[in-house]
């Protein structure tokens, strides 16, 4: 039998928890311990008067009470949420912080911190977090209002605005391509010292037959850090594929020189993506606009 007197808070938990599928993430979401989330979902079912999480010592499952609990409660706090945003959020006012997870290097660097910085100056009641911590960051679990990605993206759950399109280029210091043999295919990477970000398969197409090609590498040195790829290939250790925007002086100078005449690597779109049914805040909507703009 339902009781007026459940707590809203401890509705938000269930949902938290069912959503997560997890007590401890969940629990630093809300800022309390796993044992007072627990206790919450205890007290919910003990005041409905049904089981709606079953939890093992390794694992958490809805029950089917708890599934169709869990999406009529999504649909009900998403409407509060919104109703509270729209008392709050003044028409005429952007105020308040702005979570951002975004690529580092040259992008996050010099691109978007300039142009979140020109953001704060016309808006001086917002605040911003700006991580560059380089995992793919789930939005709704880590709670980023937006995100800045490089690549495809499959989540359908987002939107994704396309910022523009990176081009990419393999290329090796002059002094490491006379000392090694002469690359003229991608498979003779295996053969070539190569340095890594996150992209362990390299892949190419060929500039007239459109052939592609992937190639697993094996990488000499590892880092997911532009600078320090960059770094090490104008030292000779070894070929690198990274967007050019991040050594376009060193490509300049001649520092470094493209590995290949005939094979190239497809440009990589860089997107801005943000929850899809979420109700967006002013400050939301306008940053959204403000960085779409910095990069055309």
């Amino acid at each position: 039998m339902y009781h007026s007197s459940i707590n809203l808070l401890d509705v938000r938990a269930f949902v938290l928890v069912a959503n997560m599928g997890n007590f401890t993430k969940a629990a630093e979401v809300l800022g309390v311990s796993r044992s007072h989330v627990s206790r919450q979902i205890q007290s919910l079912e003990k005041q409905m008067g049904v089981s709606l999480i079953i939890r093992t010592t390794r694992s958490m499952k809805l029950t089917d009470a708890g599934l169709s609990f869990l999406s009529s409660c999504d649909q009900a706090l998403h409407t509060i949420d919104k109703a509270v945003h729209t008392a709050v959020d003044d028409t005429e006012t952007i105020r308040g912080n702005i979570k951002i997870n975004c690529v580092g290097g040259y992008l996050g660097e010099e691109v978007v911190a300039v142009a979140v910085a020109q953001f704060l100056n016309q808006h001086p009641d917002v605040t911003i977090e700006l991580d560059f911590s380089s995992h793919r960051v789930d939005l709704l679990e880590e709670e980023f209002d937006l995100a800045i990605r490089m690549g495809d993206l499959a989540d359908a759950s987002y939107v994704a605005r396309r910022l523009t399109t990176i081009e990419m280029q393999t290329l090796a210091s002059p002094t490491y391509l006379a000392s090694n043999p002469i690359l003229t295919h991608p498979k003779q990477l295996k053969e070539h010292k190569c340095i890594t970000g996150s992209v362990k398969k390299w892949h190419f197409e060929h500039v007239h037959t459109g052939e592609s090609i992937e190639v697993p590498i094996e990488s000499v040195l590892n880092c997911k850090n532009g600078r320090v790829l960059v770094n090490a290939a104008k030292q000779g250790v070894g070929l690198i594929r990274v967007p050019a925007v991040y050594c376009e002086q060193e490509i300049r100078q001649g520092a470094l020189v493209p590995v290949f005449d005939d094979w190239r690597v497809r440009d990589v779109p860089l997107s801005l993506i943000y929850h899809k049914d979420k109700f967006q805040p002013n400050r939301i909507r306008a940053c959204v606009s403000h960085l779409i703009e910095a990069f055309s």
